[in-house]
């Protein structure tokens, strides 16, 4: 039976109304309406943040999870636990907005060609110019044939192979260019050209040494990151990054992957991201003033893209249930190469499209792709890396030998999973400290102004500020009994207040409450247990390991002193840690450019070995005893302790 289904919404001065099937969940029906409804926990019902508010009719929930009596009373539901059973009138409420601009500083990275790149000995793609004879009444070849002539007589290319694309548009083509035309090709390496394949046939002689465009990209959970490439200098001329549009579907892996087993989920997760990467190629095109003229996409000849391996299969359309299940197998590891048109990007559809290999369902491409670009793989002494991110993956090893494995730490210290979190963008709290007598906080915003919410550089300092001067203790509880208006009791328990509504833009309190402490020991705890087993494993004493390196853009701002303090990262000497950035998309320009570092990025994948943390009890042990500022075992933090004293 079909029914009738109103959605009203703050900025539409008519409802709409479709018509859906008894049963029809009202995410779905939604959807059906074309309203965006944020589902974080990719539809499970758990972080409640998709409720609607039923104003005629009645639904059928169910689950109330995050939803008080009161709640239910007012008409409020659940838009992906709720189902429709006869026609009913829905309030949806403003929806959670993300801020869509990340600071430049906090985004672009000063990138330096490698050394050792020289684009007719390293790079796999290259434009040829060709000159071939005109047909006549005596030379009646075939355009291919006359191709493969001139690809074997002025280049000693024996073979090429072409797509039917190509084939449609050669003919108009060499004529256009009056015999004369430019060829872009790909081979495995420059010096093997036993197979050369045909990306593009232009008209005309063009420069040979003018700009030819690739681009690396990084899939993130949270953000995806774009530079755009001349593959004949090296050159990053423009780069871009944005949020993940998948966001709206899962703050993490695991929920995404169970938001595609709904109806039609695989292939709108797809879409989000394929929408996400082509609207950075966009933007990275029009940043670009060349001599050359515009930048549009289609002349992007080559892609590196690095992810996760959820990230990977979801970018290609691949089922990913596997990922989350017993025994946590992927479809695949290793993809093979593909073309712009395969995997769906805005590019040259014959474009080489190359996602780099990966180690297992929670060790991705990103993390093979970052340790070639910290140099782990070439390392003489034992080295720790660090991937600070929702997966918190960890490797440890030299040049000799690698072990790794990951941890789901969950998207609390992207500002995901706290009341007022925020990614570090323009009026995002970076910096905290808290006065040890009044318990005054200090504050430093990002782009300057009124403060909009706390990124996760910003909620490392807050939490070891207020655990140092006594507004937490060690169990994460606030201390009510302190002396100041600040620490009160709120609607999550106790809270500390950062900033006061008068200070902040959007006129309401910035705090951190209990929940929020709660769910930031719990990424810590992940973090600090997988890679102290790790190291267990492998009978390496942590406080032995030459470095520590930290990948990811957000571990880019972590403060050292404030990330020990609350147990996130081991007690060393501050200059055994090094700060990498974004080493995943680093990792993909480098392969982007040169054969050799593409070559080594899969020797780096076969050489890992990977441990499943799920399968070892000291996992659950270490995970326990780090669930406590800094620790339940105090003297593995001396430099902490120390500290606490003289608080």
């Amino acid at each position: 039976m079909q029914h009738n289904i109103s959605f009203s919404l703050p900025d539409k001065p008519t409802p709409i109304v479709v018509q859906v099937p008894t049963n029809t969940l009202l995410s779905d029906a939604a959807h059906m309406a074309g309203i965006d409804i944020g589902q974080p926990c990719g539809g499970q019902g758990r972080c409640g943040r998709c409720a609607v508010q039923v104003t005629e009719g009645t639904v059928r929930r169910r689950s109330t999870l995050r939803l008080s009596p009161v709640d239910i009373e007012q008409g409020y539901a659940l838009a992906c636990q709720s189902v429709v059973e006869g026609g009913v009138a829905i309030y949806v409420p403003p929806q959670e907005k993300i801020e869509r601009r990340l600071t430049t500083d906090r985004v672009v990275a000063e990138v330096t060609v490698p050394a050792d790149y020289e684009y007719p000995f390293t790079q796999t793609v290259r434009r040829v110019l060709l000159t071939l004879n005109p047909p006549s009444m005596d030379d009646q070849t075939d355009d291919w044939s006359r191709l493969q002539t001139a690809f074997r007589l002025q280049h000693q290319i024996e073979r090429v192979t072409c797509s039917i694309g190509l084939l449609r548009k050669m003919g108009y083509v060499m004529r256009e260019g009056d015999w004369n035309v430019t060829a872009i090709i790909e081979t495995s390496r420059p010096s093997d050209q036993t197979t050369t394949r045909l990306i593009d046939l232009r008209p005309y002689h063009e420069d040979e040494y003018a700009p030819l465009w690739g681009c690396a990209i990084d899939i993130g959970t949270t953000t995806v990151t774009l530079w755009l490439v001349d593959l004949v200098t090296g050159q990053v001329k423009a780069q871009a990054a944005e949020y993940n549009g998948q966001i709206a579907r899962g703050e993490d892996v695991i929920s995404r992957i169970i938001y595609t087993s709904k109806n039609g989920g695989g292939d709108e997760l797809r879409q989000r991201v394929l929408e996400t990467i082509n609207s950075l190629l966009d933007l990275a095109c029009k940043r670009i003033k060349s001599p050359q003229g515009k930048v549009t996409p289609d002349q992007v000849v080559k892609a590196t893209i690095a992810g996760n391996s959820t990230m990977m299969h979801l970018l290609l359309g691949i089922p990913a249930s596997s990922i989350r299940l017993s025994p946590f197998i992927p479809t695949v590891n290793h993809p093979p190469l593909m073309t712009g048109r395969e995997v769906g990007l805005n590019v040259n559809p014959e474009a080489a499209v190359d996602c780099l290999p990966g180690v297992a369902s929670y060790v991705g491409a990103d993390i093979t792709a970052g340790v070639l670009s910290s140099g782990l793989d070439n390392a003489d002494n034992v080295t720790l890396f660090l991937d600070v991110g929702t997966n918190g993956e960890t490797v440890l090893g030299n040049r000799d030998w690698l072990v790794t494995c990951a941890c789901s730490a969950g998207p609390a210290f992207e500002g995901a999973g706290v009341v007022n979190g925020m990614r570090a963008t323009q009026g995002a709290i970076e910096e905290v400290w808290i006065h040890s007598e009044t318990l005054e906080p200090t504050w430093r915003v990002i782009g300057g102004g009124k403060p909009k919410g706390i990124c996760g550089s910003g909620l490392i300092a807050l939490l070891s500020e207020a655990f140092i001067t006594g507004v937490i203790d060690k169990g994460g509880n606030v201390n009510l009994a302190a002396r100041s208006p600040r620490v009160r009791e709120g609607a999550h328990g106790g809270e500390y207040v950062v900033a006061w509504g008068r200070e902040t833009e959007s006129g309401e309190d910035i705090v951190i409450t209990r929940v929020d402490i709660d769910n930031l020991l719990r990424a810590k705890a992940a973090i600090y247990a997988g890679f102290t087993v790790l190291a267990e494993n492998v009978g390496i004493p942590l406080e032995t390991t030459d470095k520590v390196l930290i990948g990811g853009s957000f571990g880019k701002y972590i403060n050292v002193e404030k990330a020990v303090q609350i147990g996130l990262l081991p007690d060393m000497d501050w200059s055994r840690f090094e700060f990498l950035g974004n080493t995943s998309v680093k990792g993909a320009y480098l392969a982007l450019l040169d054969w050799r570092k593409r070559e080594r990025i899969t020797e780096i994948a076969k050489r890992m070995t990977y441990i499943e943390l799920s399968a070892d009890n000291s996992f659950y042990e270490a995970f326990t005893s780090a669930l406590f500022l800094p620790h339940t075992d105090l003297s593995k933090f001396p430099s902490v302790a120390e500290a606490l004293e003289k608080s």
